[in-house]
């Protein structure tokens, strides 16, 4: 199983330690930019090969995430926003099931953590930036038409619902989908080497099976890993919605 607390490749004992998690993180990224400066450095009026799978994908963002949830004029505002968090939250995931990867760098709390807290600084900036710091709060913890007593109880639920569990079910989301497939996988194919290779006769059958499990466990976490960053991007653009829409609490 890949180690989680793996020993520095670059700078180690330093704050700028880079090891085998941090560099799947820029390779992965870099992957994933160098991928959009190509297919749109010259795009052509009718999109061919690159241009046109990535235009495919923004298009996919654009329609079945921003603007459905925010609306066209909304969701091409913060287009940007929600075609970064879900593009480089699918890298970075994507690297959990490539040959000598094998291990998404979401499965350790930081990136997830860093992609939250992104997705929390915008729909805190977008709902004061609209109503000013104190109404947005407001707006946000204080349920209206209810009982003033209901308030002590409400208030404190609200607030911890909106400003602390949002991006804390967000972050370990992430993470615990991308650490439980990266174990099952690791469970899977090393069960079936030891049974092909280690375990003796006549469990060659049980490898098969060990190794087919494999397989189709990859193919279960491929579609894991794009609703990972479905759900992220999808999440981001309804706590922006909800900002945007504060007074209508």
């Amino acid at each position: 199983m890949a180690d989680f607390n793996p020993p520095a490749i670059l700078f180690g004992g330093t704050p700028f330690e880079i090891d085998r998690l941090v560099m799947l993180r820029l390779i992965m990224c870099g992957l994933l930019l160098l991928f959009f400066v190509l297919a749109l450095r010259s795009q052509k009026l009718v999109p061919r090969g690159v241009q046109n799978v990535a235009e495919l994908a923004l298009d996919f963002v654009r329609i079945n995430i921003a603007e459905e949830i925010l609306g066209k004029e909304q969701g091409r505002r913060f287009l940007p926003v929600i075609s970064t968090i879900f593009f480089v939250v699918l890298a970075t995931n994507i690297s959990g099931v490539i040959p000598f990867m094998n291990i998404s760098s979401n499965g350790r709390i930081a990136m997830p953590m860093v992609l939250a807290a992104f997705a929390y600084v915008t729909f805190l900036y977008v709902g004061i930036k609209k109503y000013g710091f104190l109404k947005y709060f407001k707006s946000s913890i204080v349920v209206p038409n209810v009982p003033p007593a209901l308030h002590l109880l409400l208030i404190p639920i609200e607030f911890i619902s909106t400003f602390i569990l949002r991006p804390f079910t967000l972050m370990v989301r992430l993470m615990a989908n991308m650490l439980a497939g990266h174990i099952l996988l690791v469970l899977f194919f090393g069960s079936a080497w030891y049974f092909f290779f280690e375990a003796g006769n006549f469990t060659a059958v049980f490898g098969v099976a060990s190794l087919a499990a494999a397989v189709a466990f990859t193919f279960f976490e491929l579609l894991v890993i794009f609703l990972q960053a479905y759900v992220f991007a999808l999440l981001t653009s309804v706590y922006i919605d909800t900002s945007l829409h504060a007074d209508s609490h």
